[in-house]
């Protein structure tokens, strides 16, 4: 791994930005955060965040939430998954996901 940004630029210099990881954790953050305010649960993950590790691999930070926002969260994934086997099952195809604007 001496080929990342660490060690290409050395500790004292590096910086997040230059970070793909950086800037991956962000979109999946941002676009985590949409679907939340979506959901009416924009204030049930205070702690929502792009982060780094340290070793500059990107995370998305969930923090801690309520058992009744874990509770709801999970419910609407449930949804979620029934309505895409749904559709698979009506013959709807499978959206892929890897083609949509990030």
């Amino acid at each position: 791994m001496r080929d990342d940004a660490i060690h290409r630029h050395g500790a004292a210099t590096w910086s997040p930005l230059e970070s793909d990881d950086w800037y991956a954790a962000r979109n999946a953050t941002t676009a985590l955060r949409d679907a939340l305010l979506s959901a009416g649960l924009e204030k049930d993950f205070p702690y929502l965040r792009a982060d780094l590790n340290a070793f500059g691999h990107g995370l998305v930070e969930l923090g801690r939430v309520s058992p009744a926002t874990a509770e709801r969260l999970a419910e609407l994934l449930r949804l979620a998954l029934a309505s895409g086997t749904q559709r698979l099952q009506e013959g709807g195809g499978a959206a892929d996901h890897r083609t949509r604007k990030e």
